[in-house]
């Protein structure tokens, strides 16, 4: 429980990794899908059944090791299951979906756990996505929160369910920064000149620069995206920006090599739980919050099953469970208390870990974090290949 771990390794976040983009692009020619009609998808659940069996895509640590969580379902629903740890990243994992998609094939997979952006929105505009039946996820309706039921990327709900969250903000090291951060224009100040870490990321470093000039990511225009360009450019040809990183920044902040970072809040919190110094806020000109979200790939063999097991996850009570192994942002409101619940009868460093998790705003934010929270930019085909050049040249550079 207080061991740091790794979830979202190189480029996870939304695949821009060159290898990536090469993969996404084979993908996103085809013709787009209508939007579902409501006789259409009630057709098509009326004439799915259970089989008894599930096989769920996910990323790598993202269910406690023992999968107490997928036996208990098993258990109360005689469904059986298999869990594979096959998705290292997005655009990867779409390079090498979409062909078999666009051949009318199955992936092999009921179940798939996907980022918001660019490759999640292919999914759906390609029409590979299934649309949920609502009348089937009754812990979903009753136990998400009111800001996980229409997302930007997915409203409604119509084809994804939250799985987990994450928020990118800004960590420090204590040792070295006793000023109380508090803004996005600290990654820009002289003062820490090339103590400052960025994210190699375009779309994460392109928000970062667009919500330090006050612009909404997702109202942003391609002027828009030239200025935080400008800006971004400017702060590493000042010298402030030591490197331009991956994963690797946890530990780049964690041992003093950058003392002030955009970081990812999963990441910071774990090393706080493992005692080092380190912080993390959302400045006050906002952040990013990202979902990886559930959904049902296109010719699935058990969508029925899947469905169930999606929505057997939004019992507060597995949730918790959940929530306390990734220690992330759960879209289940009710987990907090139940937490706050398991650390009032927990004893020594078990007692210690939850108390922290409860009261941690990397876990729980709060309603002025959540208010400050921007998505990524939502970008056509034709809009990648103007906005991912513009930071691509910064951080390649």
């Amino acid at each position: 429980m207080t061991q740091p771990r790794t979830r979202r390794d190189a480029f996870r976040i939304a695949g821009w990794s060159a290898a990536g983009l090469a993969l996404a692009a084979c993908g996103v020619e085809g013709k787009k899908a209508a939007p579902p009609k409501a006789d259409a998808v009630k057709d098509f659940w009326s004439k799915q059944t259970k089989h008894g069996h599930v096989v769920f895509a996910n990323w790598p640590e993202y269910m406690p090791e023992d999968q107490a969580p997928l036996k208990k379902f098993q258990q109360q629903t005689g469904i059986s299951y298999e869990y594979k740890e096959v998705i290292q990243e997005n655009a990867e994992f779409f390079g090498k979906a979409d062909p078999v998609l666009r051949a009318g094939q199955p992936l092999g997979y009921d179940i798939v756990v996907m980022t918001n952006g660019i490759q999640l929105q292919h999914m759906i505009e390609l029409g590979y996505v299934v649309p949920l039946d609502h009348s089937q996820i009754p812990n979903f309706l009753a136990n998400a929160g009111d800001k996980y039921k229409d997302r930007s990327y997915d409203p409604g709900n119509v084809y994804t369910m939250p799985y987990t969250s994450g928020v990118t903000g800004i960590a420090y090291n204590t040792r070295y920064v006793k000023d109380d951060i508090k803004s996005i224009e600290s990654l820009f100040d002289p003062k820490y000149k090339g103590r400052v870490g960025m994210m190699n990321d375009a779309q994460e470093i392109g928000n970062f620069g667009m919500i330090a000039l006050g612009i909404d990511p997702e109202k942003s225009t391609e002027a828009d995206w030239k200025k935080a360009g400008e800006k971004l450019k400017a702060q590493r040809d000042a010298g402030i920006v030591r490197k331009y990183y991956d994963q690797s920044y946890i530990d780049a902040v964690s041992k003093g090599d950058v003392w002030i970072s955009m970081a990812w809040s999963g990441d910071v919190f774990q090393r706080q739980l493992a005692g080092e110094p380190v912080k993390f806020v959302v400045p006050e000109e906002g952040g990013t919050i990202w979902t990886d979200n559930m959904l049902i790939p296109k010719g699935a063999a058990n969508p029925v099953d899947a469905l169930m097991l999606m929505d057997y996850l939004y019992q507060p009570a597995i949730a918790a469970e959940l929530d306390e192994f990734i220690q992330f942002v759960t879209p289940v409101p009710g987990v907090q208390d139940l937490l706050r619940e398991k650390a009032g009868t927990a004893k020594g460093e078990a007692k210690k870990a939850l108390e922290q998790m409860v009261d941690s705003p990397t876990m729980f934010p709060s309603e002025a974090d959540y208010a400050k929270l921007r998505n990524y930019t939502k970008l056509t085909t034709a809009q990648e290949q103007v906005f991912n050049p513009i930071f691509q040249s910064i951080t390649q550079a």
